[in-house]
């Protein structure tokens, strides 16, 4: 699949500094605007952010007990 990838991007846009960049952009721009609901619902968790919890530990030699 990459391979492909870097094929037809290396053709749309020519294999110069960042068109790897400019095609995955376009690929994701267009995967967002289909009207799949899962896509809709990854965007929102993406955006959303996650909550590690926070650290358990003040430091490292508390973790390791030294």
């Amino acid at each position: 699949m990459e391979e492909k990838f870097r094929k037809m991007a290396g053709a749309k846009y020519g294999r110069r500094k960042g068109y790897l960049g400019k095609a995955f952009t376009e690929a994701m721009q267009t995967w967002s605007k289909t009207e799949n609901g899962s896509v809709r619902k990854a965007i929102e968790l993406l955006e959303k952010g996650h909550n590690s919890g926070g650290l358990l530990y003040k430091s490292r030699d508390e973790l390791h007990e030294r």
